[in-house]
């Protein structure tokens, strides 16, 4: 059993080795976007079912080898479903990425890891079995992590499945939908060449309540460690 874990876990860093090597996320890139928008939303219009089912799967591989594009695969989901069942399948296939990649890393490395005991990887584990929901949906509320790092750090940390999953789905609903709303209109900025200006998210009227929606999802943590100085 361990041989078979071990072995899953080789093919999948195999996977992702050979998609960064291979340059796979140019084929997902601006320029390809850009290239292809008439075929792909011809092809979308015309597979109402099949279309969104291909999305979710391609979103989902592209979050489990860890491909940076996700930026552009929500910003794409706008462009080709419109904001919201755009935004909601980018949810949809991200999670199901991140979670994918946490089962394989958080079950074959993560206990690895923990045998190598240290007083600061015991502490760091406690606080996210304690807090891990509360950390992480700090984390995704404000996009200035890339996702795929994230993935792996929690799931390296040996945090649990359900907070992860939780946190994950929750914490990157606001970015999404946004990204989602700007492929909703840029066609014409693709027709040109250019790229759209995904700094936005950064803008203060956009990021201010991100900030402070990470900083509420917090408060349970201070709460907790008051009582406990208190006690």
């Amino acid at each position: 059993m361990r041989s078979r874990r071990f072995w899953l876990l080789a093919l999948l860093l195999a996977a992702i080795v050979a998609a960064w090597i291979l340059g796979l996320s140019q084929h997902i890139g601006w320029a390809a976007l850009a290239r292809n928008q008439a075929l792909l939303a011809a092809w979308v219009a015309s597979h109402p079912i099949v279309a969104p089912l291909l999305y979710l799967l391609i979103y989902a591989v592209a979050v489990l080898l860890s491909l940076p594009e996700s930026a552009v695969l929500t910003v794409a989901a706008g462009l080709l479903f419109g904001t919201l069942p755009g935004g909601i399948l980018a949810v949809l296939g991200s999670s199901a990425g991140a979670i994918m990649l946490f089962l394989a890393v958080r079950y074959h490395l993560a206990d690895a890891i923990a045998a190598r005991r240290g007083r600061f990887l015991d502490s760091v584990r406690m606080a996210l079995r304690r807090d891990g929901f509360s950390y992480l949906l700090a984390v995704r509320l404000v996009p200035a992590f890339p996702f795929w790092l994230v993935n792996l750090a929690a799931a390296l940390s040996g945090m649990r499945l359900l907070p992860f999953a939780a946190a994950t789905v929750l914490g990157i609903i606001p970015a999404t939908f946004v990204y989602a709303s700007i492929g909703t209109g840029l066609g014409d900025v693709l027709s040109t060449g250019a790229q759209p200006d995904l700094g936005v998210i950064f803008s203060p009227h956009i990021l201010a309540p991100l900030i402070g929606l990470a900083a509420l999802s917090l408060l349970p943590i201070l709460w907790r460690s008051r009582k406990r100085r208190r006690a």
